[in-house]
């Protein structure tokens, strides 16, 4: 089973380009950080400059020994040789799988006890469960997780378990103390305004927190 390390760091692309950093620079910053795991997160058709920078990234991650994981994407996750990350409205995990192959890492997120345990019988290294917390980056997000079924699901499962949604550097220790096995952040990641130094603090600021 994939340790998986206490701070999972997203590449939201939408962000960064808000904050008008590259994909390469901003994951050549998280990983001088600190960061252990990336996700790319792509909310949008990929275009070939996605793909360029999305493999570059993936070479920097072997470089490094970093993990690495695509969001939604399997084509995506094929061609640079990642991890997925599956939603609950993207492929069965057992098709991914037979596309991946047995050694790669896949994912799968839930929002409520019912999903997660339904995942448990799924194909896949580790769980996500949330949003934790009310949070800004979906349009339309599930509802709230809180405190109290974080620590009630964690008793479902022995698989890795990722919290998401909301979490920030004030909150975060509590909701490891919950169960979560690790957190993973996008608002509370990237500073406004932003570079690749500011964003290095950042990154060592939450690598600190979660231990």
């Amino acid at each position: 089973m994939t340790a998986f390390p206490r701070f999972y760091p997203i590449l939201d692309v939408t962000t960064l380009r808000r904050r008008g950093l590259s994909l390469p620079e901003a994951a050549a910053a998280m990983i001088d950080g600190g960061a252990r795991i990336l996700q790319l997160r792509l909310k949008e058709n990929p275009s070939q400059r996605h793909l360029e920078d999305a493999d570059s990234v993936s070479e920097l991650c072997r470089r490094h020994g970093v993990i690495w994981i695509v969001n939604d994407r399997a084509d995506l996750a094929l061609l640079t040789s990642a991890g997925l990350h599956l939603g609950q409205d993207d492929m069965p995990a057992t098709t991914a799988r037979g596309l991946l192959g047995e050694t790669a890492i896949i994912g799968l997120s839930t929002h409520n006890p019912a999903q997660l345990r339904a995942a448990t019988l799924e194909p896949v290294d580790y769980l996500a469960i949330g949003p934790i917390f009310a949070t800004a980056t979906k349009d339309n997000p599930d509802p709230e997780v809180g405190l109290e079924t974080l620590a009630h699901v964690r008793q479902l499962t022995n698989l890795p378990l990722i919290a998401i949604g909301g979490i920030t550097r004030d909150n975060a220790e509590s909701v490891l103390d919950a169960g979560a096995d690790s957190v993973a952040i996008i608002a509370d990641l990237y500073p406004d305004p932003c570079d690749p130094s500011l964003l290095r603090q950042r990154v060592r600021d939450w690598t600190r927190i979660t231990g």
